[in-house]
């Protein structure tokens, strides 16, 4: 099997304080098991982090569940995407950083004083490949004809390529305008790493945050940018974060000899073959080019990152309550009802737990 990095991503998430001393039991906040099986911590004060916006839906859930457990704890997050929150958090600017990839060796040695940052992670999402062309709902592609259009190689609908997966479709001869995200994106890297692994010989470029530029395409900022612009656009196609494409067509991905559509539990399917990856601490590198039944390899794992050892006794019980919810059952409950994500495996639990169990201050 091929294995390729799993790198950075990003897509949705916009949430500033939410903080509601008043929830209702069926938000999971006040399970049992909401600490994730890390000791009960009573934390207060407000805890800041920023980053990925593709969890924007999961954050809202988790920040609301975090203040019924702790009814003193506010979180703000800063949707600023997957690069500006690592470099905010790198600065000190953010307690935590919300990625859809893992830090760098440059990025990791920078963060964290005389601490080593990890991953956490926390939000596994499909990314799908959507696009708005009238009178057709659902097209079949492979892992080649995806790569194609993206690069501008297939211009139109109607092309043999497509027509030939989709015999029953009545495609029109309409242009194909490709959109992509113009900043830098947690969702592009994980996007090309997925064209990069899997059609390597219709995709040329590396996985990288910025959409190769070479490329001609439309482009819009965040998720909802692109969402927003291929929703106008007749004949558009882009990649997002599935839980915000809204109305918009999705493509079934070849896998193997069959066509998977995206679904959290495909997602799933394709994560529980990821390894560990060896530079950076917590993350996973997903196989790319998995022919398993029923997996969904255009997956993106979006993740927390924090540090081993904090200044003060205050902000680790901050960290250590907010990272064992996120990763509780309860939380994983939360974040699935609220954006559709996959919940977390009870391996990737335990040794999250742990390392979130490990956090010290400072000495």
């Amino acid at each position: 099997m091929k294995f390729s990095r799993f790198y950075r991503s990003a897509a949705i998430a916009s949430v500033a304080a939410i903080a509601l001393a008043a929830c209702s039991s069926d938000d999971g906040g006040g399970d049992a098991d909401a600490n994730g099986g890390g000791e009960e911590v009573s934390a207060s004060g407000n805890l800041i982090g920023g980053g990925a916006s593709s969890q924007e839906a999961a954050m809202t859930a988790w920040t609301s569940g975090i203040t019924e457990a702790n009814p003193d704890l506010t979180v703000q997050y800063d949707p600023v995407g997957s690069g500006a929150g690592r470099e905010g958090f790198i600065e000190g600017q953010y307690t935590f950083a919300g990625s859809d990839a893992a830090m760098d060796t440059e990025e990791q040695e920078q963060a964290c004083g005389s601490g080593n940052p990890f991953h956490v992670p926390s939000y596994i999402s499909p990314i799908a490949v959507a696009f708005n062309l009238e009178g057709v709902d659902t097209l079949n592609m492979n892992p080649e004809t995806i790569a194609k259009v993206f690069a501008g190689e297939i211009t139109s609908w109607d092309d043999e390529e497509i027509a030939e997966q989709n015999p029953d479709a009545d495609l029109p001869a309409t242009d194909i305008t490709v959109v992509h995200r113009s900043d830098e994106s947690g969702t592009t890297e994980n996007f090309t790493d997925y064209l990069s692994g899997a059609a390597s010989d219709a995709w040329e470029w590396e996985a990288a945050e910025e959409f190769p530029g070479e490329l001609t395409g439309e482009s819009a900022q965040q998720t909802s940018g692109v969402v927003s612009l291929t929703s106008d656009t007749d004949g558009a196609i882009t990649y997002a974060d599935a839980s915000q494409i809204g109305d918009l067509a999705t493509v079934a991905v070849g896998v193997g000899e069959d066509y998977v559509e995206y679904s959290a539990e495909a997602a799933a399917s394709a994560v529980e073959s990821a390894e560990e990856d060896p530079e950076a601490e917590g993350a996973r590198i997903l196989d790319r080019s998995t022919d398993a039944e029923g997996a969904y390899p255009i997956v993106m794992i979006s993740y927390h990152i924090f540090c081993d050892s904090y200044e003060d006794e205050g902000m680790v019980d901050q960290v250590k309550a907010f990272g064992n919810y996120v990763i509780s059952e309860a939380g994983q409950a939360a974040a699935e009802e609220s954006a559709g994500s996959a919940p977390i495996s009870d391996t990737i639990r335990d040794e999250a737990t742990e390392r979130i169990e490990a956090i010290s201050v400072a000495g």
